[in-house]
């Protein structure tokens, strides 16, 4: 009978549990996932009490209050605060996120389980790397590409043109989209994911883009697009509220459509 285990150094093991101040009234715990990849030890899941009444109302709030009054070790992302650079994406309660528009209160269970997003490789904590998706991301050429002369004005569109783009160029590539998709997971190497593939969708979308055929030409492959199954885990965890499953769906009609 076949056995199957984790590595010995992958398997999480309990950190240390940091409590809250004397007198705090409003605890809430905070399960933050640790790993230094230079001590050679295992990661671990750290412990920290936070008091919400000294603290502001979002997950990435506490995450500050850890690293300023608890811990300063604690390594993650952040930048903007307003869920537009996606810095700060994690898996927070289970879910993909940004932490810094995700209400502490909305998370469910006892502690608020803070961990790394799924799939990527961990460079400490809850820093990944996103090498790979960077370089996915370049490969569908996210911009304009014409072959007609340069026009003396600004290349226009109408409103109904513009319109197109909506729910499309809101994408932040936070990488909450691709990182939740077991597709990507699996063929994380091969298959573009939600996120590529929507920004590739976006350009062919774009009435002052020339390029339609060769893009679609490279994104038809057995892996490159067609590993999306419209599992939906893109759309159900985008926190921009957007739809990469129903890009995804539209290139495939294209390649379809100019068959016929």
């Amino acid at each position: 009978m076949a056995e199957f285990a984790l590595p010995k150094n992958s398997r999480i093991e309990k950190g240390t549990h940091h409590k809250a101040e004397a007198g705090a009234k409003r605890v809430r715990a905070f399960k933050v996932y640790r790993y230094e990849p230079e001590d050679g030890k295992n990661p671990h899941v750290d412990t920290f009490e936070v008091d919400l009444d000294d603290c502001g109302p979002m997950v990435l709030d506490a995450l500050i209050k850890i690293k300023s009054e608890q811990d300063s070790a604690v390594t993650f992302r952040r930048s903007c605060r307003e869920g537009i650079c996606g810095s700060c994406a994690m898996n927070i309660g289970g879910r993909n996120a940004l932490a810094c528009t995700t209400p502490i209160e909305d998370v469910p269970g006892d502690a608020v389980a803070v961990y790394p997003l799924p799939h990527m490789e961990v460079i400490k904590d809850l820093v990944v790397d996103f090498k790979g998706f960077w370089a996915q991301y370049e490969s569908i050429e996210p911009w304009i590409k014409t072959s007609t002369k340069d026009p003396s004005r600004e290349r226009v569109q109408s409103i109904e043109e513009r319109e197109k783009l909506d729910g499309l160029y809101e994408c932040i590539l936070c990488a909450c989209c691709s990182t939740a998709c077991p597709s990507y997971w699996w063929n994380g190497d091969r298959f573009l994911g939600p996120a590529a593939l929507l920004q590739a969708y976006r350009w062919i979308a774009d009435s002052r883009d020339e390029a339609t055929g060769e893009r679609l030409n490279d994104l038809e492959d057995p892996f490159r697009l067609y590993r999306c199954h419209t599992i939906m885990n893109c759309t159900n965890t985008c926190p921009k509220g957007l739809n990469p499953a129903k890009a995804i769906a539209q290139i495939k009609k294209l390649v379809v459509e100019r068959k016929m």
